[in-house]
């Protein structure tokens, strides 16, 4: 009996411990509710940053679309745009380009004095009017080829985009109203601080603008432009009513490969009152040969071919073409025939760098007053001077891309050409570096 009382006091005091060991019921539901008050919070804090995140996608969605949008109209500036629904939320975009630079001549240049100077620091303005209808203007705050230090409107026209789309056929005429660029060659569109891989250009440089009316487009593989402009220098009044006519028919018959032919007629023009042709060409104008008694009207038919062909890391450019000039002088027969021509090579290195080199030539048997890296002065304003017959320049280069806004150029140009008396010209050559600028 001893022996069993023992036994069940110690199987009793087992049963207890056990019991006080395990938990009660009520431990079991409080601990479950904590545990669920847990997840409830940790998936609250899941659901706050899954919202942000989300808002973050769709604020980085909004600016890759704003970015790539303003890339689109800055890179195809007569690509088909949205229009606003309602006319005040019109878009107006400011943007310019800048050179920083050195230049230096020899003494018979045109920079013989080791200069700094800002180059060709420009401001553009576009702004969408209505529809496929925008406003497009240049402001030339420092030009190099200016003699002072003025601003002067580069151009200002309305931009009338996808006109042919009225009638069903999309892109096939455009329209231009106002000033802008004369549409000759092929050169005039990359002759920017920017687009221009070298620092000079070639030696015909055939740009300029000019008031008139212009239709442009493409049709059947090919890409056209027409432009009817006053064709005078003055920017006031066109003082002699024929005009000036240029068109241009482009081609890529491979996707490397852009070619284009170009025809343009000044129109004759007042040697008293217009002076000078709207259209640059040698580093200077077209003028009249003939002195004032005797010379009322002069004129200039431009004829130019174009190719460019591109691979990956490089290009190789060309033109080749003809000024035919003359004018009314009743003494003697001015009539000229200069031919032209350049090619240019580049080639991308890495990293940022390119070299790129451009041979360009003016040959004109009877001479004319052509400015090159002469003083202007000298070679093209003296009614006197003797005038030049060829003139040739060798421009070699290289460049470092920093970024797509800021690129940083070296070139050395020698420049050698020969008056009709047999005078050599060969104190010009130019040297320069510049850090180009674009916001």
């Amino acid at each position: 009996m001893a022996r069993l009382g023992s036994f069940l006091a110690i199987f009793g005091l087992g049963v207890v411990v056990a019991v006080r060991a395990e938990p009660s019921l009520q431990d079991v539901i409080d601990q479950n509710q904590r545990l669920q008050e847990q997840v409830r919070a940790q998936q609250k804090v899941i659901d706050e940053l899954s919202a942000q995140m989300a808002e973050m996608r769709k604020a980085s969605e909004r600016q890759d679309r704003e970015l790539q949008g303003l890339q689109d109209r800055a890179e195809s500036p007569a690509a088909e745009r949205s229009a606003p629904e309602d006319h005040g939320e019109s878009l107006v975009r400011l943007s310019g380009e800048a050179g920083l630079a050195f230049f230096r001549t020899g003494p018979a240049g045109q920079f013989p004095n080791s200069e700094f100077r800002v180059d060709d620091a420009k401001l553009f303005v576009e702004a969408q009017v209505w529809k496929n209808v925008y406003a497009v203007s240049e402001i030339d705050l420092m030009t190099r080829e200016a003699s002072d230090e003025n601003v002067y409107l580069g151009a200002f026209y309305a931009d009338f985009e996808n006109v042919s789309a009225l009638w069903g056929v999309e892109r096939a005429v455009n329209v231009r109203v106002g000033r802008f660029p004369i549409p000759f060659g092929e050169e005039y569109q990359v002759r920017g601080v920017m687009d221009n891989p070298l620092i000079s250009h070639s030696l015909s440089d055939v740009w300029g603008f000019d008031q008139g009316v212009e239709a442009y487009g493409q049709a059947g593989g090919l890409q056209y432009v027409v432009a009817v402009q006053n064709g005078g220098a003055s920017r006031l009044h066109d003082f002699n009513s024929d005009k000036s006519v240029t068109a241009r028919v482009g081609a890529d018959p491979a996707a490397w490969l852009h070619l284009s032919a170009s025809a343009m007629r000044t129109g004759d023009l007042s040697m008293k009152s217009d002076t000078l042709s709207a259209v640059w060409f040698g580093n200077a104008f077209f003028r009249a040969l003939g002195p004032a008694a005797t010379t009322q009207t002069f004129h200039a038919e431009l004829y130019e071919a174009d190719g460019t062909g591109r691979w990956k890391t490089g290009h190789v450019t060309a033109a080749a073409g003809r000024a035919d000039f003359d004018d009314d002088d009743t003494t003697a027969d001015n009539a000229r025939k200069m031919n032209y021509w350049f090619v240019e090579g580049l080639q991308e290195i890495g990293d940022g760098f390119y070299g790129v080199a451009r041979y360009s030539a003016i040959h004109v048997p009877k001479g004319y007053p052509l400015a090159g890296f002469g003083n202007a002065g000298n070679y093209f304003y003296n009614p006197f001077a003797t005038l030049t017959q060829n003139l040739s320049r060798m421009s070699v280069g290289f460049g470092y891309r920093i970024g797509p806004p800021l690129v940083l150029k070296f070139e050395y140009s020698r420049e050698r050409g020969q008056l009709v008396n047999g005078v050599q010209r060969d104190r010009e050559d130019f040297l320069s570096t510049e850090v180009g600028l674009k916001f």
